[in-house]
């Protein structure tokens, strides 16, 4: 079982920039791919980010490609979203989540994929 915890979140004015991080229990997240995910109110849940289980490779919407930046530090058992050049439509609740993937580096857009989640953080982006 791997508990995951977000923070960072907050209210900022649009253009700043925040960066989210993602704490793990698991000792060996390195054996997870992991993502960021974001829902406002009344949205379905929306991919935002991925890295795979060496950082080898990530993956964004489009959205935010150029602005965001996935990292992780498996010696910390941490991921990171740095969100820069922040909009008021990024305001939404954000989640990590991790996905076991055993051996691949392959990073999954969807949601229902990963198999563990945070409780989130709240980002908002005043204009």
């Amino acid at each position: 079982q791997v508990q995951l915890e977000e923070s960072g979140g907050g209210l900022v004015q649009a253009g700043g920039s925040l960066r989210l991080s993602c704490a793990a229990s698991e000792r060996t997240l390195g054996f997870y791919a992991m993502g960021w995910f974001r829902q406002a109110p009344g949205t379905e849940r929306e991919f935002v980010a991925g890295i795979t289980r060496s950082s080898g490779d990530t993956n964004y919407v489009d959205s935010v490609k150029g602005r965001f930046l996935i990292y992780r530090d498996n010696t910390k058992n941490a991921v990171y979203l740095q969100m820069n050049r922040l909009k008021p439509e990024d305001t939404a609740g954000y989640y990590c989540a991790a996905t076991d993937v055993g051996s691949r580096e392959i990073v999954s857009r969807r949601a229902s994929e990963y198999d563990y989640w945070g409780q989130g953080t709240q980002v908002t982006v005043a204009s």
